[in-house]
């Protein structure tokens, strides 16, 4: 029955297919008067039949869906609205428009995105790529970021930009036009009228059509006018997102819930997850409620459960149409602005509700909405309502007057804000005229505020914020609700210049409200001090203080708007006194009131302490008010009319006395007397101080200070800070200090800290005038002083300082204008980053008490500045003039650290250097000054007194600079004649008698230097008011100081002992020195023989330079070799015993790291074939999958390491309790970690013995020693039952099986079949021998070791000559360097190990399976078996070291006592010289052009090119002229001369560790021709074709067999056809691979990137795309879509794709993080810093800066070099040691 059903409506739109006519459909729909009647039952009656979603359609079934669709559906209403053919209409359409001056591309996910710097008007206008290189802004300063996605370029818009607001491409084609008037033009005039009629109903009614069915809330029922003709019961289960329930969580109950594996669960959550909704079962009402009982169920149990509803098809195929129609308007209107301009005022017609429009529904609705929905229409209403001026305007009305409901329905949605319609807030607050108009028509300032403050009712009963009981549902509506401040924040970026009544009138409403808003948090989050026991739980902080930090810039922004208007800030002045008023009235309530009295003065105040009583950090109305007393002191406002603010109204010591407290607070807790508080406090008070916070919370209680001090007498200020840090009673009774010295020393030192940390306030009040307002100083001016300061304490990136530095509301510091004036910039390496170092001539502006210098950057910057001073005279290295009242003692230790002159208070706050001269300051002094004068005396501290003395020195600056400027009748300020007359402390003198008293005491010697340049600076200004009153001429020098007598003696005295400490110490090391020769001399013979064995073992290349005069040291294989006969020492690393390498001594081992590579690979995609039944034995050219062997060069005794490993292993099973293992090495596969440098290995290399010297013997022919071989080869043959080779040498070459067969083979003379060689290496030696060779099988197959298996021989010598190939390429390719004498020493123990280790593995092995591979590596090269492969698929190198190294096998059963090994090596050697050089002829002759004109020219018909020549043209001749003619041999022997070149090289490195020759010296320079010197280090002559011809008759029928091969001849027929197929045939020399070249400019990357999508989701953008740096494939990384599975585990697309592509090694480039991501294996892996860089020479991982960045080649070629060192495990590895945080990564799923 189902079938049929399903077959009916088939056939029914089969025939509507064929009969259907849209022109007549359309010409039908016009003639009604209604088009929304025939359009419904049109609708109605196809589209159920169409859309049949959810049923698990093919791709086949989705092209017929849009075929239908378009043909049915959507041709009838293209008809009606163009009246004729539509795609020729649409092309007129868009031909006959003029072209908008906006750009209004929308953004992809992950699309680059520029701001200009320089002009654009806020962070948020940026450009789209192709508008920006269009643009002027491409040479200014930019910012580029990545797009969330859904945001538009703003190319075009004038008020985006202050200048350059059009690109090339959307100049106005009137250049004199205006653009307002421009926009003024109805682009709907321009249409033909009845086109416009015929949009207007279209419009309305396809788009009411999809307003209906996407606010539709029934589940089974459709509105009026959709009821299907024949309506089935068929229903979708469907399953909508949420941010809530996680990926497993979704999978999980969907395998349960639908019977579905795991495949397309995932399936069904992707789409879930990109769609926002999707159907998991089609079929009746009971089967798709079922489903949704048990997803409800399973997803309920914890938290809120996932959305299921259970809808009828025909509703869901209605829904699906109408998101596709709005793509069609979309589409439409795309082609002309004036249709555009139509749909616009169909959209914003009034309904027939109370003014409600369809837009008006579509917003409303949204948060019921699924995500797919939401972005149909919000692109929608991107691309028509926000691109058309006139209605832009309408649409910002209509969205905040539904301001308030749309966040509301935001708030309790639970989808991220971009997917909701607030997120449009960005488009239109933004644009500064459509805010000015919201301001004033919606009040919408005030609006969002009190919408903010109505979603956050958890309020105290004083009516102040309370985040200390929220719930988690609580905390996520927080979250949400910050939105609001972002808006905030939108309205108010642009500051306006031009005001308006109504402007002010709301403004000041909005500002109000935010003083509401701003009461609430006025004393929240209050703190008691905990004493006796510590508190039992951390209360909340962190919400309190995220609200902080979002309101920063905001606050700041209001600030910035009052002061472009002086009756705005006067009003906004009034207003936050008077809310700050009413919440101050009442702070002395119920206190008690107190007297203070000190120095004569006296003050009534109450009493408070803030380690008794409640105390709040959050005091944002006092900051409020701070910032605009301040504001009105930059505009002069309180200058110009002070009768119309209330200043009388002010009380200063109400103003003090919060933000007093609130530093009181950090100063106590820097005492530690709030340790019990926890964590919690101590978080609150870094945050305070913290570059995010601190411009609205510690400076403006800073400034508020300054503000309440500048207001009243100083004395009686600096009592009350006397007593809120309650300090008051120590410096008004005497005897106190001695009390409390007796009493309690924890006390004593708390009460230390807090006068420092008082005295310091006082230091920041007086000295912090670099704020606009406070001092008479510019905004750059403030910049410059913090940045002069962080360089103080160390040279700094130019990330560091931007983090330094607050930010506006555009995030910029300020940085870039002025840096360059203060620092010079030191450029990076190739690691590293640059760095920006002070200017000398800025060191004199260094203030030891910086106000935003932390204790630490404190005493570093102290430090910096001592060791700059001291290094010698320079501009700024010593205060000078400038910097004080007189010069400096000069450069040096004395140099003291004088504060620097400050800038002249403002007006308003003149009053303010009064503190200084204050008596009780004064008294405060002279206390100190006291106690520093008792030597030993616990009661001071160096700090203190160091303090005292700054702010000493700061009255005599001041002074001076009055003294400068002003007459002495109008000098107000007797600094230096109050310290001369004051009398303090009892007995004690003035201030200036007891300093003289403090010169010379020997405690103080630290400051000593500033003393004396205070006594200095009394008597320069003493001069300076003499000369005044006598008007002669006096300078500070003129008159001799005994002070400097005194100071100058003394740097004599310490000069003079320390000339007298270099001369004695430059004594006893002459002495030391003639002890030692003597020493040595007379124990010379000791020393030689102590010297000799230590310098052995150093390494091969030590041993090599040692053996270059030997005679035979130029050859390395062959009799005439020469070997090194030394004895080999080394020492344990773990043991530290000495011990000498032998075969039967303790065995030795090598640490060393085996892994598959495929850095060689000439073709990746073979690599992936590599099946664990391979053939070994035989190597492929294309080197696509080998066994790299590595090493760190520590050697261990096996048993040393044996104890150590299972020690590892042991500590490995006790983490049970563990979540995870130990990533950086995994034990199981028998990984470890060196014990010296940790280094990543995975097994051991035996040492053995270096190779003895050569028998002498008769050297033996080719032709012979073939013939002896043939006959041993047949001989193993027959003992193993397969015989092929005849007795006969002249007949084992071309006898044929039939004449074989009959005749058996006799046994050379001496060649014994059943003899068995004894172990010539101790059983722990053997041990370790198999332990490697299990280790490279087990990682060379991917499978468990088999102790029998025939291969593991051929596999040990695999991973010998692939480590080769690979260091001789690395050398190669690294600059070229020499083939011996570069390489490090650990890579040559590593090679010499492995070729030693090789050379006796056979003797691990079974001796018949070695003698069996030799065999077949003959056959490969003597017979025509098929049982080898193709010739052309045969690597020579690996064949010739297979060869040597198997030969020992079928020498050792050569019982004659004639040695032919080293014959036996340098004729396997010429063999496949020549065999090679036969392939290399193959290659390199097709598609090659030989015969070219620069070739004849140089044809001068050498020996070795009429020989290259010849053999060329045998070779043609065999394989039937497949190979193209040549006439040259020039340019034939110049092409096999670099092609023989590397295979020369490798041969060279194998036998020279093989058999520890030395090399000649050319070998050892990187310089010059070295092919003569290889050849002869071989035993090969320089012309290669010698071989051929001087053994023509025996290589010649070689030649024919390896070329007579049909494989051969395929293959060549395929390569020269340009077929793919198969293997390629390796053209040689072989390239060099390389990382994929990345683009210069990074955008372009991630332009590439941005339009690349899923590959397994239909048309769905990648999150995450990711660059295979080797073979250049993008991936769609970290998601569920592309994880592959694997051995039962779930594999992301980069760790499958390494598995492929690099063997379990990658290199990946993850594109929108700018991040390299290193991969080995499924479980490890770590991140790399990219090769991108931007002018500062940093990186930018996350694009978090925005700085432009640029390739850097020499990071790129370092990246470049790790992979080809085969070193990405090991980096991963000292990654995962470095950082544990790297464990938490799931690699396998990246």
């Amino acid at each position: 029955m189902a079938d049929a059903s399903d077959r009916d409506p088939t056939s029914a739109l089969c025939a509507e297919f064929l009969s259907f006519s849209a022109r007549d459909t359309a010409s039908t729909w016009l003639l009604s008067l209604d088009l929304a009647t025939p359009l419904y039952a049109h609708l109605a009656r196809l589209v159920p039949h169409l859309l049949r979603e959810g049923q698990g359609a093919g791709l086949r079934e989705e092209q017929r869906e849009e075929l239908g669709i378009q043909l049915l559906l959507l041709a009838p209403l293209e008809w009606l609205l163009l009246g004729k053919e539509p795609s020729a209409a649409l092309a007129a359409l868009k031909e006959a428009n003029r072209g908008s001056t906006l750009c209004g591309h929308v953004f992809r996910v992950g699309e680059p995105t520029y701001s200009c710097r320089e002009c654009a008007a806020d962070s948020t206008c940026v450009l789209c790529m192709n508008c920006f290189l269009g643009s002027v802004h491409k040479d200014h300063r930019y910012r580029m970021t990545t797009s969330g996605g859904g945001g538009f370029c703003d190319c075009g818009d004038s008020e985006a930009w202050k200048q350059g607001p059009f690109c090339s491409s959307h100049l106005p084609q009137d250049q004199d036009q205006d653009q307002d008037q421009d926009q003024d033009q109805d682009p709907v005039q321009s249409l033909d009228p009845d086109l416009v009629f015929r949009a207007f109903r279209v419009f309305r009614a396809v788009l009411k059509y999809a307003v209906d069915m996407l606010t539709w809330d029934q589940e089974d029922s459709l509105p009026p006018g959709l009821e299907p003709p024949d309506k089935d019961d068929t229903f979708y289960c469907m399953l909508f997102n949420d941010e809530v329930h996680t990926y497993e969580q979704v999978i999980y109950t969907l395998q349960k819930a639908v019977n579905c594996n795991q495949k397309e669960a995932v399936s069904f959550a992707t789409a879930v997850d990109r769609e926002g909704r999707t159907s998991v079962r089609f079929g009746d009402f009971q089967s798709c409620e079922q489903a949704k009982s048990v997803i409800v169920r399973n997803t309920g149990r914890q938290s809120k459960p996932l959305k299921v509803q259970v809808m009828h098809s025909t509703v869901v195929a209605h829904q699906v149409f109408a998101l596709k129609s709005l793509s069609w308007i979309s589409q439409v209107i795309s082609c002309s602005d004036g249709l555009r301009r139509v749909l616009c005022s169909v959209a914003l017609e009034a309904g027939p509700g109370p003014d409600v429009t369809l837009v008006d529904r579509l917003m409303l609705n949204d948060s019921k909405m699924w995500k797919g929905a939401r972005s149909v229409y919000h692109q929608l209403l991107m691309n028509s309502l926000l691109m058309d001026p006139q209605y832009k305007k309408v649409f910002a009305l209509r969205f905040a007057q539904n301001y308030e409901r749309l966040q509301s329905d935001f708030v309790k949605d639970d989808h991220d804000r971009e997917f909701s319609i607030t997120d449009l807030s960005v488009q239109i607050f933004t644009v500064p005229s459509l805010a000015r108009i919201l301001m004033v028509e919606q009040n919408l300032m005030t609006v969002i505020i009190r919408t903010f403050l109505d979603h956050l009712r958890h309020r105290d009963l004083q009516g102040r914020f309370q985040f200390d009981r929220y719930t988690a549902q609580q905390a996520f509506k927080f979250g949400r609700v910050q939105s609001l401040i972002q808006d905030l924040k939108y309205v108010l970026i642009s500051r306006t210049s031009v005001w308006s009544d109504d402007l002010r009138i709301k403004f000041l409403d909005g500002f109000e409200a935010f003083l509401e808003l701003l009461r609430c948090m006025q004393g929240m989050d209050a703190v008691v001090r905990q004493v006796g026991q510590h508190i039992e739980m951390e209360p909340e902080w962190e919400a309190a203080f995220t609200l902080q930090m979002k309101l920063t810039t905001i606050t700041t922004m209001i600030q910035d708007w009052t002061r472009t208007d002086e009756r705005v800030l006067m009003e906004s002045y009034r207003r936050c006194l008077s809310a700050l008023s009413q919440g101050l009235s009442g702070l002395a309530d119920g206190e008690q009131p107190i007297s203070l009295s000190l120095a004569g003065h006296m003050v009534e105040t109450f009493r408070y302490q803030v380690s008794q009583d409640k105390v709040s950090i959050h005091l944002p109305l006092c900051r409020m008010l701070a910032g605009l007393h301040v504001l009105l002191s930059r505009t002069e406002v309180a200058a110009r009319f002070p009768e119309q603010l209330p200043l009388g109204e002010l009380s200063p010591p109400l103003l003090l006395e919060l933000p007093l407290r609130c530093l009181v607070l950090c100063a106590q807790v820097h005492a530690g007397m709030w340790r019990r508080n926890g964590f919690s406090l101590i978080n609150q008070i870094y945050y305070y101080h913290n570059v995010k916070c601190r411009v609205e919370m510690f400076d403006k209680d800073l400034i508020m200070l300054q503000v309440a001090a500048s207001m009243m007498d100083p004395n009686h200020f600096l009592m009350i800070v006397l007593s809120r840090f309650e300090l008051f009673h120590i410096f008004s009774s005497v005897d106190s200090r001695k009390r409390f010295r007796e009493s309690n020393k924890d006390l004593l030192q708390q009460n230390n800290t807090l006068i420092e940390e008082m005295l310091h306030l006082i230091i920041m009040v007086i000295g912090e005038r670099f704020v606009p307002g406070v001092g008479q100083v510019e905004p750059l001016e403030e910049v410059r002083r913090e940045i002069v300061h962080h360089l103080c304490v160390r040279p700094m990136a130019h990330s560091e300082l931007v983090k330094a530095l607050p930010e506006n509301g555009n995030k910029e510091t300020g940085l870039e204008r002025v840096i360059d004036s203060v620092a010079s910039f030191r450029k990076p390496g190739v690691t590293g980053r640059g760095l920006y170092e002070l200017k000398p001539e800025w060191n004199k502006h260094f203030n030891l008490y910086f106000h935003h210098y932390s204790r630490a950057d404190q005493s570093k910057a102290k430090e910096a500045q001592r060791k700059s001073r001291q290094s010698g005279p320079g501009p700024g290295s010593s205060p000078g003039p400038s910097s004080g009242p007189g010069p400096s003692s000069g450069p040096g230790p004395e140099a003291a650290l004088v504060p620097p002159v400050p800038p002249p208070f403002c007006p308003l706050f003149a009053s303010l250097v009064n503190v200084l001269q204050s008596d009780v300051l004064l008294s405060l002094e002279a206390s100190v000054l006291q106690w520093a004068s008792e030597p030993g005396s616990a009661g001071f501290t160096e700090s203190m007194l160091q303090r005292v003395l700054h702010l000493i020195a700061m009255g005599l600056i001041e002074e001076k600079q009055q003294l400068e400027s002003n007459s002495e009748d109008e000098l107000t300020f007797n600094y230096s004649i109050k310290i001369q007359k004051l009398g303090s402390c009892g007995s004690c003198g003035s201030l200036l008698a007891l300093l003289e008293t403090l010169h010379n005491a020997p405690h103080l010697e630290l400051h000593k230097d500033m003393i004396g340049w205070i006594l200095k600076a009394v008597s320069y200004i003493k001069s300076w008011r003499q000369r005044s009153v006598s008007g002669s001429s006096v300078s500070l020098n003129s008159a001799p100081d005994p002070d400097d007598k005194v100071r100058e003696r003394d740097k004599a005295e310490r000069k003079r002992k320390a000339e007298m400490a270099r001369l004695r110490r430059e004594k006893v090391m002459a002495q030391m020195s003639a002890m030692q020769k003597h020493f040595i001399n007379e124990n010379k013979e000791l020393f030689e023989q102590s010297l000799e064995p230590e310098s052995a073992p150093c390494s091969s290349a030590t041993e090599l330079h040692r053996c270059q005069d030997s005679p035979g040291a130029r050859v390395c294989v062959g009799p005439g070799r020469v070997g090194v006969a030394s004895v080999s020492h080394v020492t344990c690393i773990l043991c530290q015993e000495e011990q000498e390498v032998r075969a039967q001594g303790r065995a030795m081992v090598l640490a060393a790291f085996v892994q598959r590579s495929t850095v060689l690979s000439q073709n990746r995609q073979s690599s992936c074939s590599q099946s664990q039944s391979r053939d070994v034995l035989f190597m492929s050219p294309e080197l696509a999958l080998g066994i790299h062997t590595a090493s760190c060069g520590h050697i261990m005794h096996a048993t040393c390491w044996q104890r150590y490993f299972e020690a590892v292993q042991q500590k490995e099973q006790r983490r049970q309790q563990r979540l995870r293992g130990h990533t950086s090495f995994d034990v199981e596969n028998g990984e470890f970690l060196c014990p010296l440098c940790e280094c990543l290995s995975n097994t051991v290399i035996p040492l053995l013995p270096p190779a003895t010297a050569p028998a002498t013997s008769a050297v033996q022919s080719l032709d012979t020693w073939m013939s002896a071989t043939n006959l041993q080869l047949a001989a193993l043959r027959c003992n193993s039952g397969k015989f092929k080779l005849s007795n006969k040498p002249d007949e084992a070459e071309g006898a044929g099986p039939d004449e074989a067969e009959g005749a058996g083979p006799a046994a050379p003379e001496g060649f014994d079949l059943d003899f068995v060689p004894e172990s010539m290496f101790c059983s722990s030696l053997s041990e370790m021998m198999s332990t490697f060779s299990l280790t490279v099988y087990k990682v060379g197959l991917k499978t468990n070791p088999n102790e029998s298996d025939s291969r593991l021989s051929p596999l040990s010598w695999s991973t010998c000559c692939f480590s080769i190939q690979a260091t001789e390429r690395l050398l190669l390719d690294d600059g070229e360097k020499p083939l011996f004498g570069s390489l490090p020493c650990r890579q040559e123990e590593c090679l010499s190990a492995l070729c030693r280790f090789s050379s006796h593995c056979w003797t691990v092995a079974s001796l018949s399976s070695v003698q069996q591979h030799f065999t077949r590596l003959c056959s490969a090269l003597f017979s025509d078996s098929q049982d080898a492969p193709c010739f052309l698929d045969i690597d020579m190198f690996h064949l010739l070291v297979y060869s040597v190294l198997s030969y020992s096998a079928v020498q050792a059963l050569d019982q004659s006592g004639r040695s032919s090994t080293d014959s036996a090596h340098l004729h396997l050697l010429h063999l496949a010289t020549v065999a090679h050089l036969v392939q290399v002829l193959l290659s390199c002759g097709v598609g090659d052009n030989t015969n070219s004109e620069g070739a004849m020219e140089h044809d001068g018909g050498g020996a070795e090119e009429h020989l290259t020549l010849e053999l060329y043209r045998l070779i043609q001749t065999h394989l039937h002229s497949a190979l193209p003619a040549v006439a040259c041999g020039w340019q034939l022997w110049r092409c096999v001369k670099a092609a023989l070149l590397p295979f020369l090289r490798c041969a060279a490195m194998f036998f020279h560790f093989l058999n520890s020759t030395a090399p000649p010296a050319d070998l050892l320079l990187s310089d010059g021709d070295q092919w003569e010197a290889l050849c002869s280090y071989l035993s090969l002559p320089s012309n290669l074709l010698l071989l051929y011809s001087q053994h023509r008759p025996l290589l010649e029928p070689l030649i024919h067999r390896w070329c007579s091969d049909p494989r051969v001849q395929q293959r060549m027929s395929r390569s020269e056809s340009g077929s793919r197929s198969g293997s390629v045939l390796v053209r040689f020399p072989r390239e060099s691979n390389h990382l994929v070249d990345l683009p210069q400019d990074y955008s372009v990357l991630i332009n590439q990137a941005s339009s690349f999508t899923c590959p397994r989701s239909s048309g769905d953008q990648a999150r995450a795309p990711t660059l295979c740096l080797v073979c250049g494939t993008l991936l769609c990384s970290q998601s569920y879509c592309c994880q592959t599975e694997l051995d039962g585990d779930d594999l992301g697309a980069c760790t499958f794709h390494a598995l492929t592509c690099g063997a379990g090694a990658g290199l990946f480039f993850r594109v929108r993080e700018c991040q390299v991501l290193f991969v080995a294996g499924k479980t490890k892996g770590c991140f790399y810093p990219p090769p991108y860089l931007d002018d500062y020479g940093e990186t930018d991982q996350g694009l978090k800066r925005g700085n432009p960045l640029k390739l850097c080649a020499e990071r790129y070629q370092k990246i470049q070099r790790l992979w080809r060192q085969h070193a990405l495990a090991e980096v991963i590895a000292h990654a995962q040691e470095a950082n544990q945080t790297l464990a938490a990564i799931d690699w396998q799923h990246l």
